[in-house]
């Protein structure tokens, strides 16, 4: 079930994008509390996007930036999977990194909650796209998602789901 959504360059895809996701993964049977989590995760890598990368470069829509994930099974877990989030964009001065803010601050805590949530999480540079992308072991209940072997999700995304942060 990869799902890729292309948006506006704006804070009210946010919005969008958890909409489309949550839908998504309840599809998939994933448990409410993983549903959330995911969702935490799509806004922090998002709204990082929006606030400090450029939109995406041609030949995408101008003005835009792209949302995908991915769920899929791990092979001869019972139920064991992963999930797959990511965002891409134009790019930025600097790569994402997590902050260290002091108590009063009010931002700078959104890959700290990435780091924790997640299993694994990175950055890749392409060209003139920029891709963050975060990993989360989750339960996937029923046949919706179907079954992938960790090699096709490591051919696929270049990552291995069971990897550490």
């Amino acid at each position: 079930m990869p799902r890729a959504v292309l948006l506006p360059h704006a804070p009210s895809s946010v919005t969008s994008a958890r909409r489309h996701l949550c839908t998504d993964l309840r599809a998939c049977n994933l448990d409410a509390t993983k549903v959330n989590d995911a969702a935490l995760v799509l806004s922090e890598l998002l709204s990082n996007a929006l606030r400090h990368a450029a939109p995406l470069p041609e030949p995408f829509p101008p003005g835009s930036v792209q949302v995908s994930w991915e769920v899929g099974r791990d092979a001869g877990g019972a139920g064991s999977g992963w999930l797959e989030i990511s965002v891409r964009d134009g790019g930025a001065e600097t790569l994402p990194r997590i902050a260290r803010p002091s108590l009063s601050a009010l931002g700078g805590r959104g890959l700290g909650i990435v780091q924790h949530i997640a299993a694994k999480w990175g950055t890749e540079v392409d060209d003139r796209v920029t891709t963050v992308w975060a990993v989360l072991e989750v339960v996937v209940g029923g046949e919706a998602a179907g079954p992938v072997e960790p090699q096709a999700f490591a051919a696929v995304s270049g990552r291995s789901p069971a990897a550490g942060a």
